[in-house]
């Protein structure tokens, strides 16, 4: 009986830690070569842009305390101080997938049909599992280590294989991120931070830390049953639930095999039990798996505050787009102000990295530009201005309210120059002006504000999403719209073909998106939700030129920019 009170408590407890997924079911971004219907998530090339140069730094910037450096087996030192040898990874195991399989603790089931066709498309794409294999080389180590510390099955650390294809910029239909593919409500149930300067679900270890404390939650709600857990992790704790009661009620047995289960979840627990019994046994497969090195890709830096990433990228000797694919985390072109104050740097950079940071004088962290105040400014204003945050032109000017005089001056924050590649699409905004106007092929229309208006007015005026609408002005859609304040509108024809997104920057995080219409949606509702305007998604679908209305099941292409939805 108590068991069925916890089932009973967890159908209401279903809206705040669903998993994955939300309660409708979504499709995970399985594999890159499956057909299209079965893949939400495609990848664009790489496309680099420049920012403009900025002011130089201002005075009277504290002085900077001591960074630590923090191996991903835990070792942490200050910098300023000798630096020990790291630990050694355990010396049994020279490929980390021999460690890997060492730990393997489920049955893989490969009698069963639905594992044996998984495994079958596994063997005929071994290609694909090289692929993803080079991906995962960068963080397996240390989801291996975190799963060890906690005794959990080593299965669990192939799970992004199936979630992203071990993709942190992956995104779903169902607005699920990163490696492990958290929805917002999920993410935030387990302390992952989202806002504009970071999304906790991009980020490595934080993302990590959550999907293992969330499967740890379902494993001891679920009567300790891996399969069944793995199996909520994907549809919701309170799907399979239901699907327990049901065969309870029935007298059935109520492991996963004998539960009645959404379609996607019915073959996304044969889908990690084939990819594990693949990397148990590769050559039985004929799969010649390339190795792994049994040591930390990355070490985590604690970095102490605010620091630009460019700047970072400069002080590790690395590549712009390396640093950042490494701290996917990251929305805008500077770590977060309030933290995580840390970074991940290659193992063989960070000491290199730590000394430089710590001789860099605190003011040479960020680019600054003092700004004098003129009449009729606000801070939201000058925010809006500069494209960051109110609250990080607080923090830089402590200030402790919204006051502010005339004449004054405030130091504000902004992207370095020194980077040909900028970090985020809301950082290339910078540019605004300039570089929408040749990614639309013509100059924006300027609207004046009228008294009344609002976002969605105008946005329905013009044809053109509320939340882009906003985006190009460097704002948010909650914002407030000062009368006889000028707004630039960019119409959609010119770039609603797939084959523009090339032209524009940071193309590494835009994901393609195949979308199944649900009931009630219009194609200005699924706009909105997306961050996207309706020119753009027709432009995407040209079948839907010649259609008035969109119906339930109907599938649509759709190009999404992570770092700007959530």
């Amino acid at each position: 009986m108590h068991v069925f009170r916890r089932f009973l408590l967890a159908g209401f407890l279903l809206p705040f830690i669903s998993g994955c997924v939300s309660p409708i079911s979504q499709t995970s971004p399985l594999r890159e070569d499956v057909p299209a219907d079965m893949v939400d998530v495609a990848l664009v090339p790489d496309i680099t842009s420049t920012i403009e140069p900025l002011e130089a730094p201002v005075e009277a910037i504290p002085e900077l305390s001591s960074v630590e450096i923090t191996t991903s087996i835990g070792v942490t030192t200050s910098i300023g101080v000798t630096t020990p040898e790291p630990e050694l990874a355990d010396p049994e195991f020279s490929d980390l997938w021999a460690r890997v399989r060492a730990g393997f603790q489920l049955n893989h089931e490969i009698d069963r049909k639905r594992v044996q066709q998984e495994i079958d498309w596994y063997k005929r794409h071994p290609e694909y599992i090289n692929r993803v294999a080079k991906r995962a080389s960068r963080h397996l180590f240390f989801i291996v280590e975190q799963l060890e510390a906690k005794g959990l099955p080593l299965e669990i650390a192939l799970l992004p294989i199936v979630e992203s294809a071990f993709d942190p910029f992956a995104y779903s239909h169902g607005r699920a991120s990163g490696l492990w593919q958290f929805i917002p409500p999920t993410a935030r149930v387990y302390k992952l931070k989202i806002d504009w300067w970071y999304d906790g679900r991009r980020d490595v270890p934080d993302s990590t830390r959550a999907a293992i404390e969330y499967l740890e939650k379902l494993y001891s709600i679920l009567d300790d049953d891996w399969l069944v857990a793995l199996a909520a992790y994907n549809s919701g704790q309170g799907n399979m639930g239901k699907a327990i009661r049901r065969n309870r009620r029935s007298g059935k047995p109520t492991d996963f095999w004998s539960l009645k289960v959404l379609r996607e979840t019915h073959s996304y627990v044969p889908r990690l039990l084939a990819i594990s019994e693949i990397i148990a046994n590769p050559s039985k497969y004929n799969i010649d798996l390339e190795p792994i090195p049994n040591d930390p890709y990355w070490t985590i830096v604690d970095i102490s505050s605010q620091l630009d990433l460019a700047k970072a990228a400069e002080l590790a000797a690395m590549p712009n787009e390396e640093l950042y694919r490494l701290n996917a985390g990251y929305n805008q072109w500077s770590t977060h102000p309030d933290g995580p104050h840390r970074l991940l740097i290659p193992t063989d950079k960070a000491e290199g990295f730590s000394e430089k940071l710590a001789t860099l004088p605190r003011e040479q962290r960020m680019t600054w530009k003092r700004h004098k105040i003129r009449e009729g400014e606000n801070l939201g204003s000058i925010a809006q201005r500069y494209n960051t945050t109110v609250a990080a032109i607080k923090a830089a000017n402590n200030i402790n309210g919204n006051m502010i005089r005339t004449g004054h001056s405030l130091t504000i924050p902004m992207a370095s120059s020194a980077s040909a590649y900028t970090m985020t699409s809301n950082a290339r905004l910078k540019n605004s002006q300039k570089s929408l106007e040749k990614k639309y092929g013509e100059k924006p229309i300027r609207y004046v504000v009228q008294s009344g208006d609002s976002f969605w007015d105008i946005s329905r005026e013009f044809n053109v999403g509320m939340r882009e609408l906003a985006r190009w002005n460097g704002m948010g859609t909650a914002q407030m719209l000062k009368t006889g304040s000028v707004l630039l509108i960019f119409k959609q024809a010119s770039a609603s073909h797939p084959a523009t997104i090339a032209n524009s920057p940071r193309n590494d995080i835009i994901r393609k998106v195949n979308y199944r219409v649900r009931q009630g949606e219009s194609l200005s509702l699924i706009a909105n939700k997306f961050n996207l305007s309706v020119n753009k998604i027709k432009g995407w679908n040209q079948d839907l030129h010649n259609r008035k209305y969109i119906q339930p099941g109907d599938k649509i292409t759709l190009y999404v920019d992570v770092t700007a939805t959530e």
